[in-house]
C-alpha cells in the first residue's frame, strides 16, 4: 500500500520547508557512500533544492573498494563533491591514547563514524550548510548506527522510512539500479548489514510495518535490539531540579 510518488512529493516539500525555517539559502550537506540511503537523500534533496545547494562529502578511511559507487552518485546528480580521507584523523586519536588504556573493539569500530559526523559539520560550518541525516527506519529501529555519527544531523528525510521504501523512492527518483540496490555493508567490520543483524531487511520491513514475522527466534532479537537502542533516538537525560 505504499504510495511512493505521493510520499516523495511531500518529502521533498517538507525538505524545503526545513530549509525556509532552519536556513533559507543554505546548503544540504551529506556524507556520500554509495549506498541506498545516502543516495536518496541526495536525490531528494537535489530535487527539493536544486544540484546546486546539495554538497556530498566523500569520507574514505585509507581505500574504500566501493567509492566508485559514490563518485557514480555525486556525477549522477552533477552535485559539488569533497573527497577528506578521515585515515590520518583516525590513527592519530588512536596513536594518542595512552598506553594504558585498552581500547575495546566496540571503540575502534564507532571511531571512524564519529570523525565522518565531525567532519561532516566541519564542511557544512564552512559553506553554509544543514546536515542530511541518512538514516532509515529500518536501521533506526534495531539500533544499527553509531551515536553522534551516522545517527544524527540537522533534518532526516528517510528515519520514517523502512529499507524497502527507500528503494521504492529511488527507482522513482531515475538513480542507477546499482546504487539503490547495492548490498549494504557496514563500512566498520566489512560484512554486510544482514549479516550483522542475523535477519533480512525484507523480514525486519515487514515486522515493522505489519508486526507479522514468521521466526520467533527472530522476533526476540529485533524486539531485544529494539528495546536496548531506543536511547539512541531520545534527546540526552538531562537533570531537572525541583522547583
Amino acid at each position: 500500500m505504499f504510495d511512493a510518488k505521493k510520499v516523495k512529493d511531500e518529502c521533498v516539500l517538507w525538505i524545503r520547508k526545513f530549509f525556509e525555517e532552519n536556513g533559507a539559502g543554505c546548503n544540504a550537506v551529506l556524507g556520500i557512500s554509495g549506498g541506498k540511503d545516502s543516495s536518496v537523500a541526495a536525490a531528494l534533496c537535489v530535487e527539493a533544492l536544486g544540484a546546486d545547494r546539495v554538497i556530498g562529502v566523500l569520507m574514505p578511511q585509507g581505500e574504500q573498494h566501493d567509492i566508485d559507487m559514490a563518485y557514480m552518485l555525486v556525477n549522477h546528480l552533477n552535485i559539488k563533491h569533497y573527497v577528506v580521507n578521515i585515515k590520518d584523523a583516525v590513527d592519530g586519536i588512536l596513536k594518542n591514547i595512552p598506553d594504558n588504556l585498552a581500547i575495546t573493539e566496540q571503540a575502534r569500530t564507532n571511531l571512524p563514524p564519529r570523525i565522518r559526523m565531525s567532519t561532516l559539520y566541519a564542511v557544512s560550518q564552512s559553506c553554509n550548510g544543514r546536515v542530511c541525516n541518512t538514516c532509515n527506519l529500518s536501521e533506526d529501529w534495531v539500533g544499527y548506527s553509531t551515536r553522534y555519527g551516522d545517527s544524527v544531523g540537522d533534518f532526516s528525510p528517510l528515519s520514517q522510512l523502512t529499507v524497502a521504501e527507500v528503494k521504492e523512492i529511488g527507482r522513482l527518483l531515475n538513480l542507477p539500479d546499482v546504487l539503490v540496490d547495492k548490498v549494504p555493508i557496514d563500512g566498520l567490520c566489512g560484512k554486510t548489514d544482514e549479516d550483522n543483524l542475523g535477519f533480512t531487511y525484507a523480514e525486519l520491513d515487514k515486522y515493522i510495518r505489519t508486526g507479522e514475522i514468521e521466526d520467533m527466534d527472530k522476533k526476540q532479537r529485533i524486539d531485544t535490539m529494539h528495546k536496548k537502542n531506543l536511547f539512541k533516538l531520545q534527546l540526552m537525560p538531562s537533570f531537572v531540579p525541583t522547583k
